[in-house]
């Protein structure tokens, strides 16, 4: 291995680590705890080297929402490969969406709720989203209806998804109820 390599390599640790160590700490005491001083103290960098990887706390959070939709988009399609038909992958799809944002609240709000400095719905957005809508449209399309576009059905269920989980999240819907909810919205929304 050369020298380079090498370099590119222990750089690329390095930025996996500020990225890991961002998310730890969302989860454990939230955004607001995440700051470059802090960071640079627990990763046993400095700020500096912290900086020659991202410009600031917005940069990291946009690395976090782009590992988060990876995970989520092999998250839903594992989900839907097991499922047989496609109300069942509709509803595992729900159900893995739901369950990825209630145990994973900082790096969904890094993917959809913070400002990660990312583009959504245009050319220049980055691949992990792409795929993440992509795992998303995979199993709602052939579920969206005659004559309805299905990446349009899909932000819609997308968005149902998302206001399930942030309302449920905050205390606006009581969780016991979100199978129901997921019930009636791939009975109501899915032509199957």
């Amino acid at each position: 291995m050369s020298v380079q390599e090498r370099k590119q390599r222990e750089r690329a640790d390095r930025e996996r680590l500020i990225v890991a160590t961002a998310r730890e700490l969302a989860e454990q005491q939230g955004w607001d705890a995440v700051t470059t001083r802090r960071l640079a103290e627990r990763i046993e960098y400095s700020q500096p080297v912290l900086y020659s990887h991202f410009r600031g706390k917005r940069e990291i959070i946009g690395a976090v929402a782009l590992d988060g939709a990876a995970e989520m988009a092999a998250a839903l399609r594992a989900a839907t490969a097991a499922a047989n038909g496609p109300r069942a992958r509709v509803t595992a799809l729900a159900r893995t969406y739901l369950d990825y944002a209630e145990h994973n609240p900082a790096v969904y709000d890094a993917m959809f709720r913070l400002d990660g400095g990312l583009a959504f719905a245009r050319e220049d957005t980055p691949e992990p989203l792409k795929d993440a809508f992509a795992a998303l449209l995979e199993s709602l399309a052939e579920v969206a209806g005659d004559g309805v576009h299905p990446a349009l059905f899909t932000e819609t269920f997308w968005a149902a998804l998302h206001g399930l989980a942030t309302l449920t999240r905050a205390g606006r819907l009581p969780p016991e109820d979100t199978k129901r909810r997921v019930e009636l919205l791939v009975e109501r929304l899915a032509v199957v």
